[in-house]
């Protein structure tokens, strides 16, 4: 009992300096930038003692930094900004930011900039680089495109392209991995046009950075390929999800560069045929593109509907397939009202697009109705027994005797059309041969000819007769 005593006292003793330990390793995560380490550590102390002032900031940074849940970052910013911790501020202003509350985020980053001292150079230069990107948001929302967007679906990632319900006039969209063999998965999309004779995808580079390559199909295979840019557009990142509309020249993709707000944004490019290259890309405006990856935009000319995936405030593994009406002209939203830019930038809700009056069922049930896949029906031929008859086959005859006559119109209809290829041949050839060629060539054309024309009159009658022949036994 008394062990048992002492073990329980010194547990209690210990776990004051354990706790502290855990914390510190948790400032030092938190100080070296290793958010996602850090944020459980401080989530269970938050939990523990919600109302610290310190926890609340460390949490709520850890929060803003991963994504995780940015409501409840604010909150305990918020907390942590009223015992004036002057680094709430700062985040506070990333935060509005991202949120697109640019006065409020102007506001933040201003407290917190009073509250440093003035040869504070490296929290300055922090403040300048989040001013920066806030600057740039905010010049992107304020050229956000007025496209109608009128359906959205959530969908496992790894099944996203189930979505995109394209025409057959507007090619395929495939998985990499379904069309190609690798040592790895690789997370990449390929795009076939109308005919299946060219196909547009995304591969791995030596160094595992993907580029987009062309593949146009040889007979029964596809081969001769080609990689659409050697500098990959000029961009530093992977390239991937290609969609190239019918025309043959505007491609759309999605890109990561140094200059994207988020992961992947969309871009489209036009190839240059007089050179065989491409224009430099031009990134799309908002809300096409956001702080997060946007990918796969596809464009349905037969439906008059897009689609483009986001995972914006999406849980992980999920993204949201949008469906848009495309402008036959960029329109850019003009409008002062900064809440209102920002609901449309971010999509906050796609019923802010719609046009008053406007009914878009009709062309959401299109947008979402799978093609038809027409199977072509291969018949031998067709022979035409009577008003309600049709025959594609010689299975088809229920007269034997019917059979055999109309297999005989099968066998000197074949003869005749060889001969007729062959006369027209002997014609051509004869009007160059010298006069010993054409004195042996007459007699085989004046022969090809009379058995011709026996043939066009035999075989009608060798049909007339397989048709008798049915219809007596039907």
């Amino acid at each position: 009992m008394k062990s048992i005593f002492i073990y329980l006292l010194l547990s209690v003793c210990c776990a004051p300096a354990v706790l502290a330990q855990t914390l510190n390793e948790a400032k030092e995560l938190y100080l070296r930038g290793e958010y996602a380490k850090a944020l459980p550590i401080f989530e269970a102390e938050y939990n523990a003692k919600p109302d610290d002032a310190s926890l609340n900031q460390w949490y709520g940074v850890c929060l803003l930094q991963t994504g995780k849940n940015l409501p409840k970052a604010e909150e305990c910013l918020l907390v942590a900004s009223k015992k004036r911790i002057p680094e709430s501020f700062l985040y506070l202003g990333q935060l509005y930011a991202q949120e697109y509350r640019f006065t409020e985020s102007d506001d933040a980053f201003g407290k917190y900039e009073a509250s440093l001292k003035k040869k504070d150079d490296a929290a300055r230069e922090k403040l300048e680089e989040k001013r920066k990107v806030m600057s740039r948001i905010r010049r992107m929302a304020s050229n956000t495109e007025d496209v109608q967007i009128i359906d959205s679906i959530i969908i496992d990632k790894q099944k996203f392209l189930s979505a995109y319900t394209l025409s057959l006039s507007s090619g395929k969209l495939d998985y990499f991995d379904k069309l190609f063999t690798a040592d790895r998965h690789v997370d990449a999309t390929a795009y076939t046009n109308e005919k299946g004779t060219k196909m547009y995808y995304a591969k791995p580079e030596k160094d595992y950075s993907l580029a987009l390559y062309s593949q146009e199909k040889l007979l029964d295979e596809f081969g001769n390929e080609k990689k659409l840019s050697a500098s990959n557009f000029g961009l530093s990142g992977d390239v991937n999800y290609p969609y190239m509309m019918a025309d043959g020249v505007t491609i759309y993709f999605a890109a990561k560069d140094e200059d994207s707000l988020g992961g992947y944004d969309l871009f489209v490019s036009r190839y240059n045929m007089n050179n065989d290259t491409y224009l430099t890309p031009e990134r799309l405006n908002m809300p096409f593109n956001s702080l997060y990856n946007d990918y796969m935009m596809a464009v349905d000319e037969e439906k008059g509907v897009g689609w483009f995936a986001s995972d914006r405030y999406m849980p992980n593994g999920k993204v949201c397939v949008y469906t848009f009406i495309p402008n036959k002209v960029v329109k850019i939203i003009q409008s002062d009202d900064e809440e209102y830019l920002s609901r449309r930038a971010r999509i906050s809700s796609i019923k802010d697009s719609w046009v008053a009056g406007q009914n878009y069922t009709s062309l959401i049930a299109s947008a979402r109705k799978e093609p038809v896949v027409k199977t072509e029906v291969i018949h031998d031929f067709e022979f035409v027994i009577d008003d309600d008859r049709t025959y594609y086959k010689l299975a088809d005859f229920k007269s034997r005797a019917a059979q055999t006559t109309f297999s005989k119109v099968i066998q000197l209809q074949k003869e005749f059309n060889d001969l007729s290829v062959k006369l027209d041949k002997q014609r051509s050839d004869y009007s160059s041969a010298s006069q010993d060629g054409k004195r042996r060539m007459s007699s085989e054309i004046y022969n090809l000819e009379k058995r011709v024309e026996q043939l066009r009159t035999e075989i009608p009658e060798m049909e007339i007769q397989a048709r008798n022949q049915e219809i007596n036994n039907l």
